[in-house]
């Protein structure tokens, strides 16, 4: 099968939709049941060697196909047999097509949801009432999916691991370190937006901090949705207490693998989430992670993340101070992520897919 795949994730700052995307492509080029014709809509990337860029800007194409199916892809996607929109949106092509969705929270919020976000919302549910297969990475996630968008062509192909994370007398010393200055840290990776509710985990650490008074909170990640309320939260504490919460920003994937490995425990109090890699990065850099039961991450995470039952900032900060201090949980929760991260494979992802393609083409 040619299988054209949208690698436009790939480009820009790695996102959990890059990393995913990443995983695919290299999985599914692995592959001996599919040919990939890597193509992507950008107005401004330049596309890399293998790569076809189709011949209008992204946001233009997320209007016009946001109205109706013009213009029309399949001219430039000759020989294709499916198309795969890895990013929620898929061009209208005549084609089988299959959209991946990580994630309903934009469908099931969509007074939350950006205007490029809510037109990439309407083009989804273009393509899906046309007779598009939607594949998402858990059953929670499809089962949602499947309300929210009315269909039963859904699918669940579980995604492979995150990159490997090295240990860390392999990595170097990056300069956030100089701040953390040894002491202990609660870390949080992920984009400043809504649904990850970070402005919760701001206000558990002021409940934390009194009782760990050394320890420090470090918010890694692009600015957001959500960034001007994370911002109010971290001004209402108070100034000794604020002056512990680091907001670092985007890092590249060596120091987020360094703070990955040095960090006391990672915090998770996403609202909802698609697939979670976070929580896998955290597993495999030998890290306890303290998280919400929302979405997919019971079906990710498993028995290796300490959930919290109440989304209050004492219950939160009461999970995240249980991790810190009661070594055999520590230990316990260290071994279990060893062992749950092994369970994701991108070969099967592969296998996964190709079936969804074959199911598409019938």
């Amino acid at each position: 099968m040619k299988v054209a795949l949208d690698v436009g994730p790939l480009y820009g700052a790695r996102t959990g939709v890059g990393a995913a995307v990443a995983g695919l492509h290299a999985a599914l080029a692995a592959s001996t049941d599919v040919e990939l014709d890597p193509y992507l809509v950008s107005n401004r990337s330049m596309p890399q060697p293998g790569h076809r860029k189709l011949p209008l800007p992204g946001i233009v194409g997320a209007h016009a196909w946001a109205r109706g199916n013009h213009p029309h892809a399949g001219r430039w996607m000759p020989g294709v047999d499916v198309v795969h929109g890895t990013n929620y949106v898929a061009p209208p092509t005549g084609l089988p097509t299959v959209v991946s969705v990580y994630d309903c929270w934009f469908l099931a919020h969509p007074e939350q949801a950006a205007a490029l976000v809510k037109l990439a919302g309407r083009v989804l549910r273009r393509r899906v009432a046309e007779g598009a297969w939607v594949h998402t990475g858990s059953a929670a996630i499809s089962a949602e999916a499947a309300r929210l968008l009315g269909t039963d062509r859904v699918v669940t192909v579980p995604l492979g691991p995150p990159p490997a994370v090295p240990e860390l007398d392999e990595l170097s010393r990056p300069a956030v370190a100089d701040a953390i200055d040894g002491r202990p840290f609660v870390l949080a990776v992920g984009t400043q937006e809504r649904r990850k509710d970070l402005g919760l985990l701001v206000r558990a650490f002021a409940e934390l901090a009194p009782r760990q008074p050394d320890a420090l909170l470090v918010l890694v990640g692009s600015a957001g949705d959500d960034s001007a309320s994370v911002a109010a939260a971290v001004d209402e504490l108070p100034a000794p207490v604020a002056a512990r919460v680091l907001q670092v920003g985007f890092v590249d994937e060596p120091a987020k693998h360094w703070l990955l490995r040095s960090a006391a425990a990672v915090a998770y109090p996403s609202r909802d989430e698609g697939f979670g890699f976070p929580v896998l990065e955290g597993h495999a850099a030998g890290t306890p992670v303290v998280a919400y039961p929302v979405g997919s991450l019971p079906e990710v995470g498993g028995d290796a993340v300490e959930f919290v039952a109440e989304r209050t900032p004492d219950a939160l900060a009461t999970a995240i101070e249980h991790v810190l201090t009661d070594t055999a949980r520590r230990l316990e929760l260290i071994g279990a992520g060893y062992r749950n991260v092994a369970r994701f494979d991108w070969h099967h992802t592969a296998t996964g897919l190709a079936d969804l393609y074959r199911k598409a083409l019938r």
